[in-house]
């Protein structure tokens, strides 16, 4: 777990990066539409890299569930987010189908969280 907890730390310095980026470098270059999707993804990296920083350095139990969690979110994470960094840059619209498929890896990373934290022994 110890990857994905360096990996979660980098990609929450990066979306703050990102984020002032997208303020003050992109200002007057994205219009209104386009500056909403580059905050959703700044917003969204930021929420999964501390989710997936709580899963890589919980005290819960190694678990097939705990690394399937630390997998989704890093995946949903760069599929979510990085088809709406691209997107706001430019990107053709096809791109776009990409996204609900980070959407839907980012809620798988949340219920195997929730699955490990049920499968813990509580003695």
């Amino acid at each position: 777990m110890r990857g994905f907890g360096v990996f979660a730390a980098v990609l929450g310095a990066l979306a703050v990066a990102l984020g002032a980026f997208g303020a003050h470098a992109l200002r007057g270059m994205l219009d209104e539409t386009t500056q909403h999707i580059w905050h959703t993804a700044v917003e969204y990296q930021l929420w999964h890299a501390l989710a997936l920083f709580a899963v890589a350095v919980a005290p819960l139990p190694a678990s097939r569930w705990r690394r399937a969690s630390a997998y989704a979110f890093v995946l949903g994470t760069v599929l979510f987010c990085g088809s709406l960094y691209a997107l706001a840059l430019g990107a053709p619209k096809l791109v776009g189908a990409v996204t609900p498929l980070g959407g839907v890896a980012l809620i798988a990373g949340w219920l195997a969280a929730a699955l490990a934290c049920r499968r813990m022994r509580c003695d």
